[in-house]
């Protein structure tokens, strides 16, 4: 892929990782508390993530950054544990193959979201397809 796209194949890796979560939690957190496997979870991505950086050479001191840098990742950590309690509750109650389209509303979520707080302005040919997760998460989610 040419640089251009680079994010492209880092998106789909994303979204082959992302399904595997879903698999891999449904079957880990059979006989567990939730809020514990979102814990271990949590805890092996932070120990997996430092030895990354740092073996990798990214390291650099976080206390230099800005305010502004440090309110809004910690604003999206939060989001992010967030999202997992909540995610991690879903599936234990749920099939992974209704909760994950639900989850994946957060798709139209981003846009709407941009629109509002980042001033993109998706075209019509993007609202469509929009449109079309929204409605495929309908039909995925709630089938009788």
């Amino acid at each position: 892929m040419n640089s251009s796209n680079n994010w492209a194949y880092w998106a789909l890796l994303s979204a082959v990782f992302a399904a595997l979560t879903a698999i891999f939690a449904k079957i880990g957190i059979r006989g567990v508390d939730s809020d514990l496997a979102t814990l271990i979870r949590t805890s092996i991505i932070i120990i997996i993530l430092s030895a990354f950086v740092w073996l990798t050479g990214k390291w650099s001191n976080p206390f230099e950054l800005s305010g502004k840098t440090w309110l809004f990742l910690g604003l999206s950590g939060l989001a992010t544990g967030a999202s997992w309690v909540c995610y991690f509750r879903a599936l234990q109650a749920g099939d992974a193959s209704k909760v994950a389209p639900i989850d994946k509303l957060s798709l139209v979520l981003v846009a709407i979201f941009a629109v509002i707080f980042l001033g993109e302005r998706p075209s019509l040919r993007d609202w469509s397809g929009i449109a079309m997760v929204a409605a495929g998460v309908l039909v995925l989610a709630f089938k009788r």
